[in-house]
């Protein structure tokens, strides 16, 4: 009977004539099995992106729309020796609690199998020197083998079957030198036995699983407390919501059917399910895991929210303004998730060693007990000692020296308020040493705020605020907002680069360039801020300027300082007035600036510092500044940035302050920093042991408790960057 599988509900677009697919994949541990995936998909015709996040054991799969059956990506993986099906987040989180509960009773029955052969090895090894009789030596060898054999066959099922996998489908993972290792030290101590031999190493091998799964087992926590960031992103959508289906009639509905324009209800408690603007109500808003605000957030009429936000007392409006997966929380989703698949160089240099080791191993091992044999060794002694190669050898080590790092300091920089959207960009960050600036919605804060409204009349102030709700204009916005306008002046005309103007009682009103309001002898160029954007108003005969402007963000200063302090060059390149780029300037130290300067001006500029051996990270926000991101060394983007700027950026900074910026540098420095450590620590120790080995000194044993314990090493350093948030006096 021919059965066939339809893969097509978890398929979605990702752009035009590209389709996308998310794979749970079973028995990947290290950099060699991503690499091997990554090749295998990557070779199928039409595929276009072929990417495993370590972290969830997940493979992300693009392809050309209408080429590929899903079930042949399944099929290929299993040709590679590996387990997928379709990645749905319960299904995963089940199988993730099921996998860890099983590392966990193999890890018990290890330890406690390890802890009863060696309290039996300790009267043998007593009695080889003293006067145990043969028969009694081999009574403890019997009753090691059988604690040892059973607890090994249930123990070692997480590297057995993964070796098998690897073994049908023809090819190596770093889990079968293990696997080979420990069935010969198990097969050759049972051989022993039989033959009444002194040494036994039914130790060696029990030991070698248990040290195995403690540094697999730390691996998966380490793992999971990283996914555990993503996960509270996650738990922080709302899956219906509130709409308003009449005037005082709501219906509540799944997001994917909110569009934007609609108008829903948010209640005390409630989480909000989509991002908008407060229409009508007033109350507090925790959105501190959105935008990095810690404090809550007063909402009132004009207050942007966003979904994940959680309501803390009154009942709001809120007109929708995107839904579903064109939210800022979705958007801030996908870059975790690039984050945690991000492949850096130094990754890619683990997953070409590690891809050569399995063979060398296997090669090295052979020759060991070949050389021996040819010396006149004994098979018996120079078996022993290819098994110690076999296992100290192992390239675990290596296999975590990268990902490891990674993950940690991804999830280290998130909590810092940064996201990672581009593999290499930790490394190519931390050679930065020269930092360029776009003003507008970077140095500033994107909102536009009214700076003189209590010298304005409270009616004349609000009469502005219901005129400017008929102008599209960014400024108008602003004063609309500050005056709480709620209804605008209906038959006001905008007239395109000049303003709005409307007849209401008798009186003319007008609202925009003072020369369109007739107020130019109102401006004293002396005493207006040169930051500010001037709006004049008029009502009848009276005449008020406006003044609106960006604020800089509130640690700007401190964050340049910080800059200097660590030797990195700053300038600002902006495309705003000169006064105003000039003031910003001096607000914050920094004496070299260039005003009005176009997106080609500023990739010149780049290219020149290039010229002279800098590597510039480029920080900017608008459309314009999309060029000169892809053309610096590395870059980074407020969240608030154009989407095509968010695109183009190595990284992408949330909330208001600046100071991830500085964080981000410092982040990349240390996890560069732990990169080279563990690379050497892995590679060093290979240096230092396999010789060691070769040469038979080493037991099984030892050599088990030598390649566990680089691992374990390689683990714990890289843990150290969790303490990067602490380490730096900005951050707190």
């Amino acid at each position: 009977m021919h059965v066939t599988r339809d893969f097509s509900h978890y398929v979605r677009s990702a752009g035009e004539g590209v389709q996308h697919i998310d794979l749970a994949v079973e028995g990947v541990h290290c950099a060699g099995c991503m690499a091997k995936i990554e090749r295998g998909l990557s070779a199928m015709p039409d595929v276009t992106l072929a990417r495993v996040n370590l972290t969830d054991r997940r493979v992300a799969l693009e392809w050309k729309a209408g080429t590929l059956d899903p079930a042949h990506f399944i099929d290929r993986l299993e040709e590679l020796g590996y387990k997928a099906y379709p990645y749905e987040t319960e299904s995963a989180e089940a199988s993730e609690v099921a996998e860890s509960r099983f590392l966990l009773r193999c890890l018990g029955v290890a330890a406690f199998a390890t802890m009863n052969v060696m309290m039996l090895s300790i009267p043998v090894w007593s009695g080889n020197v003293s006067d145990m009789l043969p028969e009694q030596r081999d009574f403890f060898h019997w009753l090691s083998a059988l604690i040892a054999l059973p607890a090994a066959a249930y123990a070692g099922q997480p590297f057995f079957r993964s070796a098998w996998r690897a073994l049908s489908a023809r090819t190596t993972n770093m889990d079968v030198p293990i696997s080979i290792g420990v069935i010969l030290a198990l097969g050759m101590s049972l051989v022993e036995t039989v033959h009444h031999a002194e040494h036994a190493y039914f130790d060696a091998a029990i030991m070698l699983l248990t040290f195995l799964l403690v540094g697999r087992f730390l691996d998966q926590n380490m793992r999971k407390r990283t996914r555990a960031v993503a996960g509270n992103l996650a738990a922080l959508k709302a899956e219906t919501a509130a709409k308003f289906v009449g005037s005082d009639e709501i219906s509540q509905v799944p997001v994917a059917a909110i569009h934007p324009g609609e108008i829903v209800l948010l209640r005390p408690g409630e989480r909000c399910a989509v991002d908008g603007t407060v229409i009508e109500g007033r109350s507090e808003i925790d959105q501190s895991l959105i935008t990095g605000e810690t404090l809550y957030v007063t909402a009132e009429q004009g207050t942007p929210v966003y979904a994940g936000s959680m309501n803390i007392s009154g009942t709001l409006r809120v007109r929708v303004s995107a839904a579903s997966e064109a939210t800022l929380l979705a958007e801030i989703t996908r870059l975790l998730e690039n984050a945690l698949q991000a492949r850096s160089r130094y990754m890619r240099l683990a997953d070409r060693a590690s891809r050569l080791y399995a063979p060398v191993v296997h090669a090295t091992a052979l020759l060991t007990i070949l050389g021996w044999v040819a010396l006149g060794a004994s098979w018996h002694d120079a078996i022993v000692t290819g098994i110690a190669v076999l296992i100290i050898t192992c390239p675990c080590a290596l296999g975590l020296a990268i990902p490891t790092v990674q993950t940690v300091a991804s999830g280290a920089m998130f909590k810092a308020g940064v996201l990672l959207n581009s593999g290499d960009a930790i490394e190519r960050l931390a050679e930065a040493d020269h930092v360029i600036f776009d003003k507008t919605g970077t140095l500033t804060l994107p909102d536009l705020e009214v700076m003189n409204a209590a010298e304005i009349p409270a009616e004349s102030f609000a009469l502005a605020g219901r005129l400017a709700l008929s102008s599209h204009h960014p400024v108008a916005a602003a004063i609309a907002q500050a005056a709480g306008a709620v209804s605008p002046i209906v038959g006001a005309v905008e007239e395109a680069g000049q303003g709005v103007s409307v007849t209401l009682d008798g009186q003319d009103l007008r609202l925009g360039r003072p020369s369109f309001c007739g107020t130019d002898a109102l401006l004293d160029k002396r005493t207006v801020d040169p930051e500010a954007s001037i709006v004049a108003f008029a009502k009848g005969g009276e005449k008020f300027i406006v003044l609106v402007r960006q604020r800089l963000r509130p640690d700007a200063k401190p964050v340049i300082a910080a800059l200097k302090a660590r030797n990195i060059g700053v300038e600002i390149l902006s495309g705003d007035r000169e006064p105003a780029v000039r003031a910003a300037a001096d607000a914050l130290g920094i004496p070299e600036w260039r005003a009005g300067v176009t997106p080609a001006d500023k990739i010149a500029r780049i290219e020149q510092l290039k010229q002279r051996g800098a590597k510039v990270l480029m920080v900017g926000d608008g459309m314009n500044d999309a060029p000169s991101l892809a053309a610096a060394h590395v870059s980074m983007s407020p969240i608030s940035a154009a989407h095509l700027s968010q695109a183009t950026a190595d990284l992408v900074f949330l909330g208001r302050p600046l100071v991830p910026v500085v964080a981000a540098i410092d982040a990349s420095h240390k996890a560069l920093h732990l990169m080279r450590q563990n690379l050497w620590l892995a590679i060093g120790y290979n240096v230092l042991a396999v010789p060691v080995a070769i040469s038979g000194i080493l037991t099984p044993l030892i050599a088990a408790a030598a390649m566990s314990s680089s691992s374990i090493l390689v683990m714990l350093n890289s843990l150290r960057g969790r303490r990067l948030r602490r380490e730096n006096e900005l951050w707190k």
